[in-house]
C-alpha cells in the first residue's frame, strides 16, 4: 500500500483508485523505474494534464541538485553514473560552468513517471539570485522546499514560503541528509512546523539504523518501505515504531480531515471510527493541490526519490489545474477566456535566457496556452524595465529550433504545448520576462515581482580592446538578467552595476570574461555630491585681454546668496542704464550656469543658489557673447574664494523589513551610519519595519551589511529625499 493514488491527477473526470494490495503492479519494478520508461521514452506529453512543473525552493546546500539527480536517476532519466543514454553527461560543463550552473542558476530537468512528465526546476539557493528563483516559481505550479536535516530552515526559506502563500501555490517539504551523521528528523519536522505554520505534517518517517536509512515509513498505509538491498521493498515496521507512528499519524490525519470537503469525516474520527484510507488519500490529493496542506517527506542516500514522485504525481496540480497569471492586450487591456489549452490562442513566457558565444541566445520558455513550433513566427512584447537598461519589445521574430532541455544536453523535440517548458533558438529580441504570442493577436503577460538591485558596483575596461566590446558584452548580460542595472552615471562619468550582492557581481565579472572575452576591473564608487555657498558675497567677473584685432572686454559685478535647500538656481536682472547690454545679459547667466555645472570645489555641480547681475561695463568693438560667458564664470569662482563652499551630500529614505528579533542590531547601525530612524511598525506577524534617513554615502554597501545582520531576512528599500550638507570632516576627506 503507498500513501497516494496510483493514477495521474488532471487527465479524466474520475478520481484514480488508491494504491492497496488490490493496486496490483510489481513494486519493485516501480521502485527501479519501470513504470517512469528508459531514457529517450517520450512521456504521454502532448496534454497539459500529463505535464507536472515542480520548483525545487531551499538554501544552498540544503540538496536540491543532489535530490534531482536523484530522481533523473530513479527514472531512468540517467543512469547512476550521471549519464544519459548517448554517453554525454547530465552536468556536460567545464569545471566552472558545473559550479555556477548547479548554484547560481535556473536549471530544467525533465523526467518521466508513471507516463507523466515532471519538470524539476533547480533555483539557486543564494539570495543573490533570487530572480532566477522567482523566475522558478513563475513557470512552476508547485514547490518543494528542501530543508537540510542538518542546517534546518534559513531566513530566505521563510521569505519564499510566504511568497507561494500570497499565491496559493501548493507546497511540499523534503527534509534531506536524513543519513548525516548530525541529523536530526524530528527537530528539523519541529523547526519546519515553526517557520511554516498549520498544515505541515510528516507523509513518511525515515528509518536510520546505525546511521545508515533503510527506509520510510508511510504513516497512512503503516507500512514499512524497505530499501536495505537497494530496491524498494515492503513489509510490516514491527512494534518497535508503534509510538511514532501513532502519534505523527494521528497528527496527520486531523491535519488532513481539516482539509476535507465531507464535514462528517472530523466527528466520525472524534468518536473513535477508523476512517477509510482511500478517503483519506483522496482527501490529501485534493488538499495539497489547493494548497491548503503541506506534506512533509524525507530523502537520503537512495531513499525518498521514488516517494517524492508518487507525491509529485498525484498530489501535485497539473498546469490546467493552476490559475493562469493575468494576461492583457499589448495596450493594456485585461484579457479573459484564456485556458491552459493546446488549442488556444499562443502565450508564452521567457523565464531565463542564456547567451554563449558558439551557440547564440538560448530562452526557457514556459507555454501558458497555445502550442509552440519550431520556425514559427511569434510576437515578442515586454517588460517595463526600461529604467534597469531593459528596452521594451514590440518586434515579431522567427524561432529556431525547440529542445528539451538538461543541463547542456538538448533534446530536439517536434513541439511544445500549452503547460510545457522548453528551449528555444534564435530568439535575438527577446529577454527573460518577455511574451511570446501570436503575431496576429499580440499579448502581454503580468510581468512577476522583480527585487530591486542595490548594490552599486563601479567597473572600467582593463585595456582600450576591452572597452571596444564591454557595451555589447554588457546588453547581453542585461538581456539575461532582469536583476541587472546598468547605469552610465553622467555626474561621476562612471559605468554602474548595481547587483543583488557580491556574489551576484562575481558572477558577472567572471562571465564577462569567460563568456565574452571582456576583462574589467572594480573600481571606487564616486556618490554624486552637490556644492553649494555658505554665505552670501559681491564678486567681480573681469575678463579684458587685448591682442592684435579684435580683444575681449567683459566685465559684471554679481551678487551670490544661498537658497534654502531644494531652491534651484535663480538669476536675477538688476541692470538699470544699458552699462551691460541688452544681449549679453543672458551671456553672462549662461556663463554662471556653465561654471554651476562644473563646480567650484570638488566638481561637482552647485546647485540651491541665488546670483544677481547688478553692474558691469562693456566695450562697442570688443565685448562679445563668449566674453561675458566667461566673465559670468569668473564671477562665480571668486565668489567662491570670498566665502565657505559647502558640499552637499545625497540622503535617502530608507524602509527595512526585518524580523522583530534583529530591530535592535539594525537601529544601532543606523545610527552609526548618521541616519535618522522615523518610526517603526509592524508588519504581519514577528516582523518589523523600520523607517529612516541615511546618507547615500553610508549605504553604498548596505545590502550587504543587512543580510549578514539579519541572517539574510531583512529586505529595504531606498528613495532619494533631498541634499544635506556633508560633515566638516568628511568634506577634508573628499576635497583632499
Amino acid at each position: 500500500m503507498h500513501e497516494l493514488g496510483s493514477g495521474p491527477r488532471g487527465c479524466g473526470p474520475t478520481r484514480p483508485r488508491p494504491f492497496g494490495n488490490d493496486a496490483g503492479g510489481d513494486v519493485a519494478e516501480r521502485a527501479t523505474g519501470g513504470t517512469a520508461g528508459a531514457a529517450g521514452r517520450a512521456p504521454a506529453a502532448d496534454q497539459p494534464g500529463m505535464i507536472r512543473n515542480v520548483v525545487l525552493v531551499g538554501h544552498s546546500g540544503a540538496g536540491k541538485t543532489t535530490l534531482v539527480e536523484a530522481m533523473l536517476a530513479a527514472t531512468r532519466t540517467v543512469q547512476r553514473s550521471g549519464r544519459v543514454e548517448d554517453g554525454t553527461t547530465v552536468s556536460d560543463f567545464d569545471e566552472v560552468e558545473v559550479r555556477q550552473q548547479r548554484s547560481v542558476n535556473l536549471t530544467v530537468a525533465p523526467v518521466v513517471h508513471n507516463d507523466i512528465k515532471i519538470n524539476l526546476l533547480d533555483t539557486p539557493g543564494y539570495a543573490d539570485f533570487v530572480g532566477d528563483l522567482r523566475a522558478g516559481l513563475r513557470a512552476a505550479d508547485a514547490a518543494l522546499f528542501v530543508v537540510s536535516s542538518v542546517e534546518g530552515v534559513d531566513g530566505l526559506t521563510r521569505m519564499l514560503w510566504d511568497e507561494c502563500a500570497a499565491v496559493g501555490m501548493p507546497r511540499a517539504v523534503v527534509i534531506t541528509k536524513i543519513d548525516h551523521q548530525r541529523a536530526n528528523f524530528e527537530d528539523t519536522l519541529a523547526a519546519c512546523q515553526d517557520a511554516f505554520g498549520d498544515g505541515v505534517s510528516p507523509l513518511y518517517l525515515p528509518v536510520v539504523t546505525n546511521g545508515r536509512v533503510n527506509g520510510l515509513i508511510g504513516l497512512l498505509s503503516q507500512r514499512f518501505y524497505n530499501y536495505a538491498t537497494g530496491t524498494r521493498t515492503e513489509n510490516s515496521p514491527g512494534p518497535a515504531y508503534a509510538d511514532q507512528i501513532e502519534l505523527y499519524r494521528g497528527a496527520l490525519i486531523e491535519g488532513v480531515i481539516q482539509e476535507s470537503e465531507d464535514e462528517s469525516l472530523m466527528d466520525r474520527y472524534l468518536s473513535g471510527e477508523e476512517i477509510d484510507t482511500k478517503a483519506l488519500i483522496e482527501d490529501l490529493e485534493k488538499a495539497v493541490a489547493r494548497g491548503g496542506f503541506y506534506p512533509v517527506l524525507a530523502a537520503g542516500s537512495g531513499v525518498g526519490a521514488l516517494e517524492i514522485l508518487e507525491l509529485v504525481t498525484q498530489g501535485f496540480p497539473s498546469p490546467p489545474e493552476h490559475p493562469m497569471p493575468e494576461i492583457m492586450s499589448i495596450g493594456g487591456e485585461p484579457v479573459s477566456g484564456v485556458t491552459c489549452d493546446p488549442e488556444g490562442p499562443l502565450v508564452a513566457e521567457v523565464v531565463k535566457t542564456t547567451s554563449d558565444p558558439y551557440v547564440g541566445r538560448i530562452s526557457l520558455v514556459r507555454v501558458f496556452s497555445g502550442t509552440l513550433r519550431p520556425d514559427m513566427t511569434v510576437h515578442v512584447s515586454g517588460h517595463g524595465l526600461s529604467d534597469r537598461g531593459h528596452e521594451d519589445h514590440d518586434v515579431d521574430e522567427r524561432i529556431g529550433a525547440l529542445s528539451s532541455p538538461l543541463g547542456k544536453h538538448q533534446r530536439t523535440i517536434a513541439k511544445c504545448v500549452a503547460g510545457d517548458i522548453a528551449a528555444v533558438a534564435k530568439l535575438s529580441r527577446a529577454e527573460t520576462g518577455d511574451t511570446l504570442s501570436d503575431r496576429e493577436n499580440p499579448l502581454l503577460m503580468t510581468a512577476w515581482s522583480m527585487p530591486e538591485p542595490l548594490l552599486p558596483v563601479a567597473i572600467q575596461p582593463r585595456s582600450k580592446a576591452d572597452d571596444d566590446k564591454l557595451g555589447q558584452a554588457l546588453q547581453r548580460l542585461v538581456a539575461e538578467d532582469p536583476t541587472l542595472r546598468l547605469e552610465n552615471n553622467p555626474e561621476t562619468r562612471q559605468l554602474v552595476l548595481w547587483c543583488m550582492g557580491e556574489a551576484h557581481t562575481d558572477v558577472l565579472l567572471d562571465r564577462l570574461s569567460r563568456r565574452h572575452g571582456v576583462e574589467v576591473e572594480k573600481v571606487e564608487l564616486r556618490v554624486p555630491l552637490r556644492e553649494t555657498f555658505g554665505g552670501s558675497c559681491q564678486a567681480l567677473g573681469r575678463n579684458v585681454k587685448q591682442t592684435g584685432g579684435h580683444g575681449q572686454f567683459a566685465v559684471c559685478h554679481l551678487e551670490v546668496e544661498p537658497l534654502p535647500s531644494g531652491g534651484g538656481f535663480e538669476f536675477v536682472d538688476r541692470i538699470v542704464g544699458g552699462v551691460v547690454p541688452r544681449q549679453f545679459i543672458p551671456s553672462v547667466e549662461k556663463g554662471v550656469r556653465t561654471q554651476m555645472q562644473r563646480g567650484v570645489l570638488a566638481g561637482y555641480p552647485m546647485v540651491d543658489v541665488r546670483v544677481t547681475l547688478y553692474d558691469g561695463k562693456a566695450h562697442s568693438v570688443d565685448s562679445s557673447d563668449m566674453a561675458f560667458q566667461i566673465a559670468g564664470a569668473l564671477a562665480l569662482k571668486e565668489a567662491a574664494a570670498k566665502v565657505p563652499t559647502l558640499l552637499l551630500e545625497p540622503v535617502d529614505e530608507v524602509s527595512i523589513l526585518i524580523a522583530d528579533d534583529y530591530v535592535g542590531a539594525v537601529m544601532s547601525d543606523l545610527s552609526s551610519r548618521r541616519g535618522r530612524v522615523l518610526g517603526t511598525e509592524p508588519v504581519g506577524v514577528g516582523r518589523t519595519l523600520v523607517r529612516a534617513e541615511v546618507p547615500e554615502l553610508e549605504i553604498t554597501r548596505y545590502s550587504i551589511d543587512l543580510r549578514s545582520m539579519s541572517h539574510g531576512t531583512g529586505t529595504f528599500r531606498r528613495v532619494f529625499l533631498r541634499y544635506e550638507p556633508l560633515p566638516s570632516h568628511l568634506m577634508d576627506k573628499v576635497t583632499g
